[in-house]
């Protein structure tokens, strides 16, 4: 079946949903048909469609949805260097093989690039309506040229001093070949004479964006009011040409590849391998050219030609405001209400008020549920690793670093090892736009005398782990965090996500044995209680859901709930068909990609899909089977993608405790029954966003905030378990006054 029978792709004129032609389901279909599986690339610009939702919903504080129209241009930007990217490079390659959906990588790249035009018309749309309604708080970008002239006058004074020095034109003539241009990076294409000459001589001028030199929007006499760094450079392009007239000038932007295959054989070590392909990555190939619009055809031309770009496909008119990123300097605006209530995380209730030992509380009260961002990152895990650290019952500290950032967790690390504990770190190198960073942060803990290692050549280590031994007493005990996200304080305090601390003893001898293979050869045969990948949580995974299927057949009340960023692996996504077609209850959460369609007559009736879209990024990973009774559930670090399931280190870890079971229960509860944040996908792919009875009804993180609230409230009144099984018990009977 043809990918155009299988799938439109996104109408340029419908930019809120993903539009889909849907042939019928035949009854006998066979489950690897393409038919059923949706593009992994246009259901993720779905997603940013939702995201892009969130800036033109009035409901949103008006900062708040020039945040999000920032996000989506980032995300943007990161579809084009990975995923555009990525398909141009299959085609360059002769690559005809069809994907999962039916897709050949031509066709996809078509589908995006159209899909991509439609979404950027909204962007402009939407981006010239929020500036329209900043002016009526004296938010405004301005125009240089309409400013009173002493305004000009003093801005022509800071870019002399400021700017002026940092700028370096480049020629473009026969002397002077076409320069090199930053992955990015703003750029002016000047054209310009002599007086009374005729012939038109072209320059490149850089423009400086950069914090220690120069933000993007320049404040105009410390006011609300800002002009663009391009903009001033443009009207004060006579200082930079003496004596020269200026014929034109338009800005323009690339984007490079960011996809680099590493030559693995010639690289000594892995580090090595690594830091050429950063400077690699410098000198990929473009994928995107971003002109002002008015440039000059020629110019146009010239610029694509220059660059390898086919002018009509990859050549894209950037409306108002090129590189909307940037509008993350007028989000962060101190005006309180234009912003959302500010969020104070709150201690997790066994933590707040018990200033022991935190491994005596672990060891005392049983495992610890983290939630983040509703639970601080500083007193929950940076307080695991830094009493570890100074604890002189402690002997050795292990753990993966996927991201991380400078601060607690590297100090913490580093006072280990002088305190004469055994510290090994394994660090990530080929962690996607943070190699450097980890470069420097693997570079800082060797000379502190750190063992640190780089993983398993041709597997990323994505796991989130710290392994604590500890002599308790008279014999050694292995303590843990197990995590969905990454070892990085900012991040911490965005995403919504969940870590166990704990000491179970048969999860610390397989955490022993997993960072012995880690950190030297060969994995073990089996685990006794996690799912690692790529060695036993794929093959666990569809095992417990055809488990499922045998419980439905026998008792008809078969559930499987799964929640994560996105859905792309074929062998669970038709596993995941397999038990709906069978009756089992599939409820899947998915932020983003999702290839699986629920609601197909005779194949996903009783399957729903689920997207959050809120404040923070949704990040947590939770996996729960019925199982006839005996309720499972795992928390960690892996998506159902390929990529994580094959080819990465993943670690999956059960929840047996009854009490953290109802804390994942109630947030699984919380987001089902959402009616201001959630969307739910049809079985063509689009999605509705819910629509509240009234504006007041609260989204699934403000909930999640306020049970976080209530529960420490009632901690210090020894009610906590009270107040937890009273909420779930309120949610349960929501989703069921609801049928959903």
């Amino acid at each position: 079946m043809a990918p155009s029978e299988v799938q439109d792709s996104v109408e340029d004129d419908t930019p809120s949903n993903q539009t889909i032609v849907t042939p019928p389901i035949p009854d006998d279909i066979d489950l690897d048909d393409p038919i059923l599986y949706l593009s992994r690339e246009l259901t993720w610009l779905a997603f940013n469609r939702r995201v892009l939702r969130e800036a033109e919903d009035p409901r949103n504080p008006l900062l708040e949805r020039i945040k999000f129209l920032a996000i989506v241009s980032n995300n943007l930007d990161e579809f084009f260097m990975k995923r555009i990217g990525g398909l141009k490079q299959q085609i360059a390659a002769g690559v005809h093989t069809p994907s999962l959906d039916g897709r050949t990588p031509l066709q996809q790249l078509n589908e995006c690039q159209s899909a991509v035009r439609g979404f950027i018309r909204e962007q402009q749309r939407i981006y010239g309506e929020l500036m329209l309604a900043l002016d009526e708080y004296d938010i405004r970008i301005a125009r240089h040229a309409d400013l009173q002239e002493d305004a000009r006058e003093r801005l022509r004074e800071h870019f002399r001093a400021n700017i002026f020095p940092m700028l370096t034109p480049l020629a473009m003539d026969p002397a002077h070949p076409f320069p090199f241009i930053s992955n990015l990076t703003l750029n002016l294409l000047v054209t310009l004479r002599y007086p009374g000459g005729n012939e038109v001589y072209m320059a490149r001028v850089k423009v400086p964006v950069n914090k220690d030199v120069s933000k993007r929007l320049i404040s105009v006499d410390g006011t609300h009011t800002y002009v663009t760094l391009e903009d001033l450079i443009v009207n004060n392009l006579d200082m930079l040409f003496p004596g020269m007239e200026i014929v034109s000038c338009a800005l323009f932007r690339i984007t490079r590849n960011a996809i680099v295959e590493p030559d693995v054989e010639a690289a000594n070590d892995l580090l090595e391998m690594i830091e050429s392909e950063l400077r690699e990555r410098h000198f990929a190939p473009i994928v995107r050219l971003e002109v002002q619009p008015g440039m000059e055809p020629v110019h146009r031309g010239m610029l694509a030609a220059e660059l390898g770009l086919n002018e009509e496909e990859d050549v894209i008119e950037a409306e108002g405001m090129m590189a909307l990123s940037n509008l993350f300097e007028i989000a962060s605006i101190d005006r309180p209400e234009l912003h959302d209530k500010t969020h104070r995380p709150v201690d997790h209730p066994l933590l707040a008020n018990d200033r022991r030992n935190i491994f005596h509380i672990i060891r005392e009260n049983g495992p610890i549920l983290l939630q983040h961002p509703y639970q601080p990152f500083s007193t929950s895990v940076e307080r695991f690793l830094r009493t570890a650290s100074e604890d002189p019952k402690v002997l050795a500290i292990k753990m993966t670093l996927y991201r991380t950032s400078a601060g607690a967790i590297l100090d913490s690390l580093i006072q280990a090892a002088r305190n004469g504990k055994q510290v090994a770190v394994l660090v990530e190198l080929k962690a996607r736009f943070d190699e450097a960073a980890n470069i420097k942060w693997a570079r800082r803990l060797e000379a502190e005398g750190i063992h640190v290692n780089y993983g398993v050549m041709g597997l990323k280590t994505h796991s989130k782990l710290i392994f604590v031994v500890r002599r308790d007493y008279s014999q050694l005990r292995r303590y843990y965090h197990i995590g969905t996200g990454n070892y990085h304080s900012g991040t911490a305090k965005l995403y919504t996500d969940l870590g166990m601390l704990g000491c179970d003893e048969d999860i610390g001898q397989d955490l022993t044995e997993l960072f012995n293979y880690l950190t030297g050869y060969s994995p073990p045969p089996s685990y006794r209680k996690i799912l690692a990948a790529p060695y036993n949580l794929k093959r666990a995974i569809i095992d417990k859901i055809n488990r499922e299927i045998e419980h439905h057949k026998r008792e008809d009340n078969g559930l499987i709930q799964m929640k994560m960023n996105a859905l792309e692996d074929p062998d669970i996504t038709r596993a995941l068909y397999k038990a709906s077609r069978a009756g089992v209850q599939v409820d899947l959460i998915i932020r983003d990609t999702c290839r699986f369609r629920p609601g197909l007559p005779g194949i996903s009736e009783r399957a729903r899909v689920v997207s959050i879209v809120g404040r923070f990024l949704e990040h947590a990973r939770i996996i729960y089977f019925r199982n006839g009774g005996d309720e499972e559930y795992y928390i960690g670090s892996a998506d159902m993608m390929r990529r994580n399931l094959d080819s990465r280190v993943e670690v999956h870890a059960p929840v047996e405790n009854p009490e953290l079971r109802q804390e994942l229960r109630l947030i699984l509860d919380v987001q089902f029954a959402d009616s201001r944040s959630a969307w739910d996908m049809d079985a063509n792919g689009d999605y509705t966003q819910r629509t509240p009875e009234d504006d007041s009804k609260k989204g699934a993180q403000e909930t999640l905030i306020g049970v976080a609230e209530k529960r420490l409230a009632a901690a210090a009144k020894h009610k906590e378990k009270k107040v937890r099984s009273r909420l779930l018990s309120h949610f349960q009977w929501r989703l069921r006054d609801k049928n959903l």
